[in-house]
C-alpha cells in the first residue's frame, strides 16, 4: 500500500496527514477541505487497507459509501476500480496475495437482475444514495447485504445537512447500527458550518445501559 501511494502521489496532503491518525484510531471523523485536497482518498484508503490486510472480511459489504449525487457515485466507482487494479498489479509483482475486492453501485437505476445478484454476491465496497440506502434497510434482501458494515463514508454532507434529506440520511445511518453493530463514520465536505453541530449530527448516539431508558442516550 505504501509503495503504491508513493508511486502514485508522492506524499500525503495536509488533510490526509491530519485525518489518517484519527481514522486509524477508529474515531468518527468530519473532514472538511477544499476540492482537490484528497478528501475522498483520505476516507477510502484506510478502509481499503483493512480489506487488503484481512482486517475486514471479504465476501461481505464492509465499506458503504453514500453520496446525495447519483452521478458522483458512478465517478467514485471508476475512481476506486482503477486504484484497486493498480494495487493488485503491485501485489502480483511482489507475489503477495490480494483479496477479491468488488465495487458496485446501487441506485434507483440499478436493474432488478443486478440487485438480486448483489444479494447473492455482495460487493466489498457498496456505493449508493440516501434514498436507495433507506430502501435497502426496509427490505429483507437489502438488509442481507448490510449486516457486516465496518465503515460508512458520507460524502457531500454540506448539501443535505439543512434539509429533510439530511435527516432521512442520518436516521438511516443510525438504523444501520441495529443491523450491523457499531461502525466508523467518516463524513466529507468542501465547506460546512458550524463544525461542532455538524460533527454531532454525524456522530449520532451511543446507547449505554438499558436501551429503553431515554436518559442514557448520549451524543458522540
Amino acid at each position: 500500500m505504501r509503495q503504491w501511494f508513493k508511486e502514485r502521489f508522492g506524499k500525503p496532503t495536509g488533510i490526509q496527514e491530519k485525518s489518517w491518525p484519527k481514522i486509524a484510531m477508529g474515531e468518527h471523523v468530519l473532514i472538511t477541505a477544499p476540492t482537490g485536497s484528497g478528501k475522498t482518498l483520505t476516507a477510502f484508503l484506510w478502509a481499503v487497507d483493512q480489506l487488503i490486510t484481512g482486517r475486514y472480511p471479504t465476501g461481505h459489504t464492509s465499506i458503504l459509501y453514500i453520496s446525495p449525487l447519483k452521478a458522483l457515485n458512478n465517478d467514485i466507482q471508476r475512481n476506486l476500480v482503477k486504484p484497486l487494479e493498480e494495487l493488485r498489479r503491485i501485489f502480483d509483482r511482489l507475489k503477495e496475495p490480494f483479496p477479491p475486492t468488488k465495487v458496485l453501485t446501487r441506485s434507483g437505476d440499478t436493474p432488478q437482475t443486478d440487485r438480486r445478484k448483489m444479494q447473492r454476491y455482495p460487493p466489498e465496497i457498496l456505493i449508493t444514495t440516501p434514498e436507495s440506502f433507506n430502501l435497502m434497510l426496509s427490505s429483507m434482501g437489502g438488509r442481507s447485504i448490510l449486516g457486516n458494515v465496518s465503515t460508512v463514508i458520507l460524502d457531500e454532507i454540506h448539501s443535505v445537512i439543512n434539509s429533510k434529506r439530511g435527516t432521512y440520511l442520518i436516521t438511516a445511518v443510525d438504523r444501520l447500527t441495529a443491523l450491523s453493530g457499531e461502525f466508523q463514520r467518516i463524513a466529507l465536505s468542501a465547506a460546512v458550518k458550524p463544525l461542532k453541530t455538524v460533527a454531532d449530527f454525524i456522530g449520532g448516539f451511543s446507547v449505554k445501559g438499558d436501551p429503553f431508558d431515554p436518559t442514557i442516550c448520549h451524543g458522540i
